[in-house]
């Protein structure tokens, strides 16, 4: 019996009757042949860990454009922290923490350069629209390995496309991530709102303090096990209507405090026109695109390949290609 086989044993044994196996999973798009020590599960978490996509997260905005400071959270540091939330609900439940981890893990890698701003941009520019978790998926299926795709499991593809947006994921793991998501953003952002002194501890309404706790630590646990406490023995991952409640209106709070602060989000207007001409450049001039996406191009359409670069660019290589292209080089005399 390989390590494998003996992981895969040990999960029908420790994991609930509600979990989703790996031994069980329904695959991937084009078979490959079994690792001899890793479930399909933890192959995929280190194909998207070794994944140029994952890579750029580190440099991508998470709320605050480019902030000075090196505590201020990014799309990478974001991802890191869903995961480990993700993970201990997984386990707190005795659900695959593999599968939960890869999805986790997996979510974000099609978000843009600037955040939701840059979101925003590409959906308006884009025809049909721009959802980063629908570019997530497409990272993992087509534009990752020059064009083979990381080739993913079922379960960690639709628990990556249903992180957000109308669909819901039918394993519970991947049910998971969408509130880990939630549960993750809405502190961290309140955390660097706080340093970056855009709020204070006393602005946060105090019944919402009363139900979820006080400080940072306090919230995320309060949150995180609510959901164990009560999802446990359920065919669903729910919230007490207390919790749901009171983090819908941290949110809200958020959203007003916040997400659409001048303070904190005056630069956005200036990210999205630069990403807007970026884009036109590359319709108007395809030929200027770098090779890998001649073939989208060539397939799918110019727009297509357009967007495909610039949602995959980091926050600095967006402005360095803006200068390149829009901003006069200096000129001197030798």
């Amino acid at each position: 019996m390989t390590v494998r086989e003996q992981t895969e044993a040990m999960e029908r044994q420790i994991l609930s009757p509600r979990a989703c196996l790996a031994a069980e999973s329904r695959g991937r798009a084009r078979p490959i042949a079994e690792c001899p020590v890793r479930t399909c599960f933890q192959r995929d978490m280190d194909r998207i860990v070794h994944s140029k996509a994952f890579r750029r997260l580190m440099h991508k905005t998470q709320v605050f454009l480019q902030p000075e400071g090196d505590h201020y959270r990014t799309r990478m540091t974001h991802t890191i922290e869903v995961s480990r939330i993700a993970r201990t609900i997984a386990r707190g439940l005795r659900l695959n923490e593999d599968l939960t981890e890869a999805a986790a893990f997996g979510h974000d890698l099609g978000h843009t350069p600037f955040g939701h701003a840059g979101e925003r941009a590409l959906d308006e520019l884009m025809p049909g629209g721009f959802r980063h978790n629908v570019q997530s998926l497409r990272v993992v299926d087509v534009l990752e390995k020059d064009g083979e795709g990381l080739n993913l499991t079922w379960e960690v593809r639709r628990a990556i496309l249903c992180h957000t947006g109308p669909d819901r994921a039918e394993t519970l793991e991947g049910r998971i991530i969408r509130l880990a998501d939630k549960i993750a953003y809405i502190n961290h952002d309140i955390d660097d709102a706080m340093r970056g002194q855009i709020i204070f501890p006393t602005d946060i309404p105090i019944a919402i303090s009363q139900v979820l706790g006080f400080t940072h630590s306090e919230r995320i646990n309060t949150l995180t096990t609510d959901v164990i406490a009560q999802s446990a023995g359920k065919d669903d991952i729910v919230q007490s209507p207390a919790c749901r409640e009171a983090m819908a209106e941290l949110r809200a709070f958020m959203f007003d405090s916040v997400y659409t602060n001048p303070r904190a989000k005056g630069e956005e207007t200036k990210a999205q026109d630069m990403l807007r001409r970026l884009f036109e450049h590359y319709v108007r001039e395809p030929d200027e695109l770098p090779a890998e996406y001649q073939d989208i191009r060539v397939k799918e359409g110019v727009e297509r390949a357009a967007c495909d670069y610039i949602s995959g660019m980091t926050d600095k290589y967006a402005v360095e290609k803006f200068g390149e292209l829009f901003i006069p080089a200096a000129w001197s005399v030798k």
